[in-house]
């Protein structure tokens, strides 16, 4: 992996969000909305509710997570959707970019990403609702690593799709991610599902974060057995995201399909 072709086509993404201010709103406004329209429900069920008082942390605290699961996964895809949008794609696989390389470029605009949604959100619930996310201490940073991990295994593989697939892939994207937010127990115990769908909850690095966030919330520890499955889950999901970009990229070169996508 050669870095001076990552910082490369890393000025080209920055300069790309400098010079639009559209994009740049974009990374906060729908977080924001979250948050306000989720932040007031969970005002009102405690005031309706006295039994309930950790709703607020509790559903603040999974919304930001949740964020930072949908932001890395949305970020590395947006990579990808920006050459596709600009039929730029066959122009850098005919240069000396490595595929690995360009992953590399969509893992760091992820994280990027995911950084101004997640402190633009952690600001706005600290003053409105006077929810500070930092107080889960440094379980917090086990719980946005995992996140991470998997929301880039699932936008490489979204990436993967689209290559195979088309630009008619592209809602991909933004939908394949909602699959998982049923199953990933964002806002709810994994016992709330169906006997039969929780061992599906549990295979997924998401179910294991959330329920581990609720533990730390209720005061009863940082749960290191939920923490290390979700770990090793990520190990396996991103072997596999990588894994399948990587084969759709050589076929779509090979059936010279990179000079199609975005047409």
């Amino acid at each position: 992996m050669n870095p001076r072709r990552v910082m490369a086509l890393l000025r080209r993404h920055y300069y790309l969000y400098r010079s639009s201010w559209p994009r740049l709103l974009d990374l906060v406004y729908w977080p924001v909305m979250n948050l306000l329209l989720w932040g007031f429900l969970a005002i009102h069920l405690q005031r309706s509710g006295p039994d309930l008082p950790a709703v607020v942390p509790v559903l603040l605290g999974a919304l930001i997570l949740w964020d930072v699961l949908f932001r890395s996964q949305i970020g590395v895809a947006m990579v990808f959707l920006e050459e596709v949008w600009s039929r730029n794609l066959a122009a850098l696989f005919v240069s000396p970019l490595r595929p690995t390389e360009f992953m590399a470029v969509q893992i760091c605009v992820g994280i990027a990403r995911t950084g101004i949604a997640v402190v633009a959100m952690s600001i706005l619930a600290g003053v409105l609702y006077g929810f500070n996310i930092i107080d889960i201490g440094l379980p917090l940073v086990a719980f946005f690593a995992n996140l991470l991990l998997m929301g880039w295994s699932v936008g490489l593989f979204v990436s993967g799709l689209i290559l195979r697939l088309g630009q008619g892939a592209e809602s991909l994207a933004w939908a394949l991610i909602f699959l998982f937010q049923p199953i990933a127990a964002v806002f709810y115990p994994v016992d709330v599902l169906p006997g039969w769908l929780q061992p599906v909850s549990w295979a997924t690095p998401a179910a294991n974060v959330f329920e581990g966030m609720r533990q730390v919330i209720a005061g009863d520890g940082f749960a290191w057995a939920l923490f290390w499955r979700a770990l090793g889950l990520n190990a396996i999901y991103l072997a596999a995201g990588a894994g399948f970009f990587l084969l759709m990229f050589r076929h779509a070169r090979r059936e010279g399909m990179l000079l199609q996508v975005g047409e």
